[in-house]
């Protein structure tokens, strides 16, 4: 698993007492992030609140992501060569170094004129904690009732390694604390050294020519990029279909930079 801290960003973490090391043993070592030879330890990140929706009591848990020190060792030597050669698909070998995508076909998908398509991007945060700090979850769920509601039925693309906008978990969660300290999520991702958003859709590309078939799809989603990405990838006769759900006041900021940075998001989708 490879994922990427700006240097002058860690060490800001760091001093914080956001961002430390512990051993093997559970206990605090320094806060580099280079293992001694012989010993396993964890670089530990946090905390960052997460106002869960999950269950009844609704409780603002405090999220610390861990990793295994040997796993930061070589990144940044890495994220340089990437930045240097430039695409946005190349970030995406900080975030996974193997990412297993699923295809979820639901209802009368085969038999479909016109499927209805999610290409959905992981979202551990969102997807599994219920974290409201995003809307993911929401769409997530929101698109699976759609698809299975409509009588095309359609297709649900699960993408791994997205997580972050291709980012990754580590380096997502110390966006979380930047987007605390006044950054929007765009800036965040910046003042990391990363683009806005890494994500390579080419394989979705590839499964949806695979199960479209050549049929017209109805795509779900509310960001003219993606349908632009799988357009260069070689998917055709893709048609977006708005995809707006989850809104409350903890996501709110968050939706306000992706309306602004080019999602089709209109002001009444959140203010409702």
């Amino acid at each position: 698993m490879f994922t990427y801290l700006n240097p002058e960003v860690r060490k800001r973490l760091v001093a914080e007492g956001k961002l430390l090391r512990i051993n093997a043993e559970g206990e605090r070592i320094d806060g580099g992030h280079s293992a001694p030879a012989g010993q396993r330890s964890l670089n530990v990140l946090g905390p960052v609140p997460l106002p869960l929706a999950r269950g009844t009591a609704h409780p603002v848990a405090q999220w610390f992501a861990a990793v295994r020190s040997t796993e930061l060792s070589e990144v940044e030597g890495l994220a340089t060569t990437l930045r240097e050669q430039g695409g946005q698909h190349l970030f995406s070998q900080l975030a996974s170094s193997m990412a297993v995508n699923s295809v979820l076909v639901i209802g009368n998908a085969e038999s479909s004129a016109s499927p209805l398509v999610r290409v959905h991007s992981n979202c551990l945060t969102g997807d599994v904690f219920g974290s409201r700090r995003c809307e993911c979850g929401p769409q997530l769920e929101a698109a699976i009732d759609r698809i299975a509601e409509d009588p095309e039925g359609g297709y649900l693309v699960y993408m791994a390694g997205h997580e972050g906008r291709g980012i990754g978990l580590w380096a997502k969660a110390a966006t979380y604390l930047l987007q605390d300290a006044g950054e929007d999520t765009y800036q965040a991702n910046r003042s990391l050294g990363l683009p806005d958003d890494s994500r390579d859709f080419s394989d979705a590309a590839s499964l949806l020519k695979y199960f479209g078939r050549g049929r017209p799809l109805r795509l779900l989603t509310n960001n003219p990029k993606k349908l632009n990405d799988l357009t260069e990838a070689g998917l055709e006769n893709v048609v977006r279909v708005k995809h707006v759900s989850g809104v409350d006041d903890c996501n709110l900021r968050y939706l306000q930079a992706k309306r602004e940075w080019g999602h089709s998001i209109d002001e009444e989708d959140l203010n409702s």
